[in-house]
């Protein structure tokens, strides 16, 4: 496994959302693939966030029929644009531009950033992970048959409806019915 900072390394194993990984930590809380690295710098904040997601095309993302590139280049355009503002859901103000690449039939996502607190820095990297996956479930088109991670998004997706819907215990709303009078 690579070396991180103490810091980091302590608050990345102290985290239920995370787990090690052969190259750092990936975020256990997401279908996609999410991993996190950090090093040490130069000054005194505790480390130099690198978070690295990877997901499907919506080509890839689509089952049994191909996309045609005008369809998938509509769909990749609006994704990038909306992964630039990526970095509004984190505390840190010290980062890079986001770097959105498309090799074959995945995107993949980096993020780097500095953080003074490495508590802080381990929430920007869940944080941004579930920012591009929710970027990413906006950006599915209907009418297509899913499969893989953007199914198993809407598949959660559509049971929290239906549980909402019903009204589940496991959303506090009892299953009571309407608000009270």
């Amino acid at each position: 496994m690579t070396s991180l900072p103490t810091p980091v390394e302590r608050a990345l194993t102290d985290h239920d959302a995370f787990a090690p990984s052969d190259d750092g930590y990936e975020l256990e809380t997401t279908v996609f693939d999410a991993h996190v690295t950090a090093t040490a710098t130069d000054d005194e904040r505790d480390a130099r966030f690198s978070v690295v997601v990877t997901f499907p095309t919506l080509d890839a993302a689509v089952a049994n029929e191909t996309v045609a590139p005008v369809v998938e280049e509509g769909w990749f355009d609006p994704l990038e644009r909306r992964l630039a503002d990526a970095f509004t859901v984190a505390h840190t103000s010290d980062h890079e531009d986001p770097i959105v690449e498309r090799d074959g039939d995945d995107v993949r996502v980096t993020l780097e950033y500095t953080s003074w607190n490495a508590r802080e820095g381990v929430e920007d990297a869940k944080a941004l992970v579930e920012y591009v996956e929710g970027t990413f479930a906006q950006g599915i088109i209907p009418g297509y048959e899913y499969r893989g991670a953007a199914a198993t998004l809407l598949e959660s997706a559509q049971s929290r409806g239906q549980q909402a819907a019903e009204g589940s215990p496991e959303n506090g709303n009892g299953g009571s019915g309407g608000m009270p009078m």
